[in-house]
């Protein structure tokens, strides 16, 4: 497939904002998918040179969802990528050991985006997934997510809440990959990096466009890519 169809959830702005870009470049058709409307729709502005569109889609209200993909449908009858990029670090978690005292509330607000309303999103939006000829979905994960790193005692971050709904959601690709093992669909979890983004502050190494390295390889895998998996620049990283 040369021209794609892909929806990116959390784009309008940060990494999700610049995978747009990137990916719009190569000439797919982008639905920016933004939990605030006017910001959407102020960030595919910014696109404007390219085939991208805004929808409305928060992860929290699952209200959101049927106007979203009736809309990618009634315009292209299918979707060929579905890039999960939305999520949360909240104020009270971010560089700090929040282990040992994390708030329930806080755990419940990050599972509550970064899992549970991208799981409900993701098989919301299977069927329309699998009228594409080649469909791939992207889970943004991070190897703060990797329970191998933090047994072996990796220098990681220990944002409790934030780091166990990547685990979660590594879960899920995994078994959403099996289940779909006999079928052209291909799920895998992306690490794109530690970015200067507003999540990962301005003591990332990496810049926001080299994030999108990894993401968009799992977006365009060939027929022979691989499958539930867990990667950073085409190279696996451990569960």
């Amino acid at each position: 497939m040369n021209q794609r169809v892909i929806l990116i959830t959390g784009a309008n702005r940060g990494l999700g904002l610049e995978t747009a870009r990137q990916l719009a470049a190569q000439g797919h058709i982008i639905y920016i998918g933004s939990r605030d409307a006017r910001k959407g729709k102020m960030a595919a502005g910014t696109l404007k040179d390219h085939a991208v569109t805004s929808l409305q889609i928060d992860l929290t209200d699952p209200g959101t969802f049927p106007a979203a993909a009736s809309y990618i449908e009634g315009q292209h009858g299918r979707l060929d990528v579905l890039i999960n990029n939305a999520g949360v670090m909240l104020d009270e978690d971010i560089m700090a050991d929040s282990t040992h005292n994390v708030k329930p509330g806080i755990l419940k607000q990050s599972f509550l985006t970064n899992f549970f309303g991208t799981v409900e999103l993701t098989n919301y939006l299977l069927p329309l997934l699998m009228k594409s000829v080649a469909p791939r979905i992207v889970n943004l994960s991070s190897n703060v997510g990797s329970l191998t790193m933090h047994s072996n005692r990796a220098p990681l971050m220990k944002t409790f809440a934030y780091n166990s709904s990547k685990t979660a959601l590594n879960a899920y690709t995994v078994h959403l990959a099996n289940a779909y093992a006999d079928t052209p669909l291909k799920v895998n979890s992306a690490h794109p990096g530690w970015l200067k983004t507003d999540m990962g502050t301005e003591y990332a190494p990496m810049e926001v466009s080299e994030g999108v390295e990894t993401i968009s390889w799992l977006a365009t895998l060939p027929d022979d890519g691989p499958s539930g998996g867990f990667f950073h620049k085409q190279e696996k990283i451990d569960w």
